[in-house]
């Protein structure tokens, strides 16, 4: 059963709009038969799971110790259905049914993992991180871009407003000296810390940033700056995606 190595960035993404994170241990599977799961993409076969769960990593509400699903798996060799053995262990994303207690609807087709302590504590460290009150929001744009030339050649500040889903204060500020390299940081309040860092990849503050800006300034965000900056604050935008470096994912969604 393949289970490709994951990045940092496809861990957010199957966890941080999951509300249940379990890790579980099967106690009966049953292959549906083709007739009993006509949707179900060629190569591949439906299983309906049934477990215990082990430990709840995330889940407001909690779940009942025992839970159900179905899980669309590849096929094995010769393309027959693989089996599930019971009292394995998996790493399941998924969200609640309405009305059925401990069913779940797993939150993409590869939400379910095989367990491992490795995997089990970086989710877990990921979750801790994302409900923690002062967690980085979700960005949901980008604002105007502004740049505050020094009083040398080659002097200068520029700070780029991002639009956050929570309303919070968030920019990016990019300073320039002659003869260094562009220091840049993010801030998180209306306060900016002149000594504040770049965010250290694969932190939640680096993937909401780096998984989320477009690769370009937007024209828009030019709209109130001087034409004269305007090259300057797309050159600066520039220092924060090359810092940032790609947002890396494995997943094929």
């Amino acid at each position: 059963m393949p289970f490709p190595a994951l990045t940092y960035a496809d861990f957010a993404d199957l966890t941080l709009p999951s509300p249940v994170v379990a890790h579980v241990r099967v106690t009966r599977v049953v292959r549906l038969k083709p007739k009993q799961a006509p949707n179900v993409a060629p190569g591949k076969s439906r299983f309906f799971v049934e477990a215990d769960v082990v430990s709840l990593l995330k889940g407001a509400g909690g779940v009942p110790p025992a839970v159900t699903y179905l899980v669309d798996l590849p096929n094995g060799p010769g393309g027959k259905p693989i089996k599930i053995q019971k009292k394995s262990e998996f790493l399941v994303f998924a969200s609640p049914v309405p009305g059925r207690p401990g069913e779940l609807r797993l939150s993409a087709p590869d939400a379910h993992r095989i367990w491992s302590p490795a995997e089990g504590e970086r989710v877990r460290q990921l979750i801790q991180e994302s409900a923690r009150p002062d967690a980085p929001p979700q960005i949901s744009g980008i604002g105007r871009g502004f740049h505050v030339p020094g009083s040398l050649p080659g002097e200068g500040e520029t700070q780029i407003f991002l639009q956050a889903a929570d309303g919070r204060p968030i920019s990016l500020n990019i300073l320039r000296r002659p003869g260094e390299r562009s220091r840049w940081a993010v801030a998180l309040s209306e306060i900016v810390d002149d000594a504040a860092e770049p965010p250290v990849r694969d932190t939640l503050l680096w993937y909401r940033l780096a998984c989320t800006l477009p690769p370009n300034l937007p024209p828009q965000s030019l709209a109130d700056a001087e034409a004269a900056y305007h090259v300057m604050i797309r050159m600066d935008y520039q220092v924060v995606m090359q810092g940032l470096g790609p947002c890396a994912r494995t997943r094929t969604r």
